[in-house]
């Protein structure tokens, strides 16, 4: 009787510590009982259910695991949790044509959520492997549609799209698509080289045309500083030339006003000694006569014809100066 008693007690222990369910944040468990759903899910942290009546429904999910190599690899494995977090699968690279006709390889990253953990159990049998196929299909479509060079030049526009189209297409198994990155786009070798080259001739004529655009500034600048220079140099010698003769002509004003003095001096004390104009016609007549026979070669060969007057001239002034 004994034993029998201990037998039920184990059993009873065992029953309640297979009925205790502990879940964590961001995960929930889908309870069906005898095979149905009714509803119930289980939340975060200590859940109890009846054991053999009510059970956990599993869902496959992927995990990722590192090789000896160091390379990431993928396998399906059957959880009871689901995790709500947001989740990341990295698919391998796979060969698509482009409208061109050229073959690319290509792979991506989706980034997704669980939103409805009923969904995602019933209403799909394999939710990673669905998403993978899914996502695969729909880039061929896109690329097929774009030519290499759109290809590769338009990751953000082939983004966007399938992020939008795997976002439709997986609402019913109540997953969210947030992101949808292209990690590397691998041409063949040849057209890999051929860009290569074309890359290279375009850089060398771009470089060509920044040196001619800045040779050309340049003596576009020279021509503009040697213009401005000019431009200062005649205005200073403008300038110089004007303040030359501005000093000329206030010289010559201030020896024409001096001589204007002496004369009218002259005038003023030969008043009254007649004919003053005779002595000022004799006095430029001897003064020209000097300039005349200045300097070592000159020589005086001829005398002109009024010399006699002027000497007379000369000779009276010389008199009324004695008589004074």
């Amino acid at each position: 009787m004994g034993l029998v008693i201990l037998i039920l007690l184990v059993a009873l222990l065992i029953y309640i510590f297979k009925g205790i369910i502990i879940v964590q944040q961001q995960q929930e468990v889908i309870i069906e009982r005898l095979g149905r759903f009714e509803g119930k899910k289980l939340g975060a942290g200590l859940n109890f259910i009846f054991p053999i009546l009510e059970a956990p429904r599993g869902i496959l999910t992927k995990v990722q695991q590192k090789g000896l190599d160091g390379r990431s690899y993928y396998y399906l494995k059957q959880v009871d949790r689901i995790d709500l977090r947001e989740q990341m699968y990295d698919f391998p690279r796979q060969n698509v044509i482009t409208k061109d006709n050229v073959s690319i390889t290509i792979n991506a990253l989706i980034y997704f959520q669980i939103v409805d953990s009923k969904s995602a159990v019933y209403e799909i049998a394999n939710l990673p492997e669905a998403i993978e196929k899914l996502t695969q299909t729909t880039l061929r479509n896109l690329v097929g549609q774009m030519d290499l060079q759109e290809t590769l030049t338009s990751r953000s526009k082939i983004n966007n799209e399938l992020r939008t189209t795997l976002d439709e297409a997986t609402n019913k198994w109540g997953v969210k698509v947030n992101r949808v990155e292209i990690q590397d786009i691998f041409p063949p070798a040849d057209i890999q080289a051929s860009m290569d080259k074309l890359m290279k001739a375009d850089r060398d004529k771009q470089a060509r045309i920044t040196e001619a655009e800045g040779l050309k500034e340049a003596a576009i600048k020279n021509a503009e500083g040697e213009r401005e220079a000019a431009i200062r140099t005649a205005e200073g010698a403008k300038q110089a030339e004007i303040l030359r003769a501005e000093g000329v002509a206030q010289a010559r004003i201030i020896e024409a006003d001096a001589e204007k003095e002496a004369i009218q001096r002259i005038i003023n004390a030969l008043a009254d000694k007649g004919q003053p104009d005779r002595y000022l016609i004799a006095m430029k007549y001897l003064e020209t006569m000097t300039a005349i026979t200045s300097g070592e070669n000159n020589k005086v060969v001829y005398m002109p014809y009024e010399a006699t007057g002027i000497l007379s001239s000369v000779d009276g002034i010389k008199q009324m100066f004695d008589k004074k």
